[in-house]
């Protein structure tokens, strides 16, 4: 039983028809039309381990079988139950295997051209598996969080591999990487920030995300309103922010630890609080909000309105930070800080207070960061926060770290790179094409785009 069972009664199975435990596995995914409208009553077989079973997909492009044997497994889709105009891009079957108390996902892109469709052959589909609470394997390695795999926004089918260049699909894929740059570049910000002001590389702040994510999920089976759903979490993510300072950070620094000892607790606290989600919550994806997702196409790019809402929900945040970091006092002291504590400490600034503030605003931006990309991407899992943590850290690290500024330019740029990278490369590599630029950047500008040079010695 899961911590939002308990919660929320009728809910443990949001996400899909089907959840993980002890004498259950899951076989699931989602179908959607190359215009990334659910794709409803598409039939689906399943052959294998257990006894065959047949499920078509719901009014959301949804569908699961529920398994009580592991092992490996046929998903057949029924060509013939396929939208009018809609075609397989791959072959109609995926080979999964699974095991109990985990979930495999089978993804079946689809093309609006018959000449897309692929002839023959199978293909394996993408796995997603959750550890048993309380397992040994504790510190296993999570399951990849993109769009596909954590239920896909609209653009889950346009990013398919293999489709080839198309200008139409360029555009798609440039307004859907503006899109993820904006909601990393928050949780960057908060990133930024701290590390600015304390030296610290949070390990924890994918984790921060993460419950952002499910905390707007929780709540917002009780509110049934996303703003104030969305409100709730900023406040209680501020909330958590302060109270981790306190409890935590702030003793670790009156004891003068070093700043690799901090960041070796930061790693800890990631991995207790992964751990802890997952006993609690589960392995399943959580959907914050169940209704369908309505798209809007303007000059030929199609995004759901969730999306639009997102995108500028968060770049009047961005706005919001860097106004406040440039014309208010608690921003020009957050400045002070940055520059030089002792300095700043001398000059009357409370430093205490100032971090203190930081590690509230940039939990809070983390937590605002995870409501905004579980309603983009369909959901949220334990493991979303980590699965887009390296590239946190890769925004912080190719705009300058500890400028806020510089974190929000290196969120745009590895947004662009990670979406459009699928126009020419299988998805498993686009995070290696944006890992790939930062290194070449750093070769030719160490300190990043917008840090500044550190004389050493």
């Amino acid at each position: 039983m899961t911590l939002a069972s308990v919660l929320i009664p009728g809910t443990a199975r949001a996400a899909a028809d089907c959840a993980p435990s002890a004498t259950t596995a899951c076989i699931q995914g989602i179908i959607k039309t190359s215009a990334g409208d659910p794709a409803a009553g598409v039939g689906l077989d399943l052959s294998g381990a257990s006894a065959d079973q047949q499920t078509k997909t719901d009014d959301t492009g949804r569908w699961s079988f529920s398994v009580d044997t592991g092992g490996d497994y046929t998903v057949t889709v029924d060509k013939a139950t396929l939208p009018a105009g809609q075609f397989l891009k791959s072959a109609d079957k995926r080979e999964v295997s699974v095991e109990l108390y985990n979930s495999a996902s089978a993804l079946f892109p689809l093309t609006d051209t018959e000449s897309g469709a692929a002839a023959g052959g199978e293909s394996t589909g993408g796995t997603e598996t959750g550890a048993t609470p309380g397992a040994e394997t504790g510190g296993q390695q999570p399951a990849q969080t993109n769009q596909q795999a954590t239920g896909g926004g609209e653009a889950a089918t346009t990013s398919a591999d293999g489709a080839g260049f198309s200008w139409p699909r360029f555009w798609q894929q440039f307004a859907s990487g503006i899109r993820m740059g904006l909601l990393l570049s928050l949780a960057a910000l908060g990133l930024s920030l701290v590390f600015g002001t304390t030296g610290l590389s949070n390990f924890a702040q994918g984790e921060m995300l993460s419950l952002g994510g499910i905390f707007a999920f929780a709540i917002m089976q009780l509110t049934h309103n996303i703003w104030l759903t969305g409100l709730a979490v900023v406040v209680i993510m501020a909330a958590v922010g302060w109270f981790q300072d306190a409890v935590l950070w702030k003793p670790l620094r009156k004891k003068r630890l070093s700043l690799m000892q901090m960041m070796i607790v930061s790693i800890g606290l990631s991995i207790a609080l992964q751990n802890l989600i997952q006993f609690f919550v589960g392995a399943q994806v959580l959907r914050i909000d169940n209704s369908t997702p309505k798209t809007i196409t303007i000059l030929g790019v199609t995004l759901t309105v969730q999306s639009y809402v997102a995108m500028g929900i968060a770049l009047l945040a961005v706005i919001g930070v860097g106004l406040a970091l440039k014309y208010t006092r608690f921003g020009r002291a957050t400045r002070a800080v940055s520059d030089n504590p002792a300095l700043a400490e001398a000059s009357g600034i409370d430093v205490d207070r100032v971090i203190r503030l930081v590690w509230t605003a940039g939990t809070a931006l983390a937590g605002l960061s995870g409501v905004l990309l579980g309603l983009v991407l369909n959901g949220v899992a334990w493991n979303t926060g980590w699965s887009f943590l390296l590239l946190l850290f890769a925004a912080v690290v190719l705009g300058g770290i500890g400028t806020a500024f510089g974190a929000f330019i290196g969120a745009m740029i590895i947004g662009l790179i990670v979406e459009m990278a699928n126009i020419w490369l299988p998805g498993d590599l686009k995070h290696a094409a944006a890992l790939f630029i930062l290194i070449i950047v750093l070769l030719v500008r160490p300190q990043g785009i917008f840090g500044r040079r550190e004389r050493i010695g």
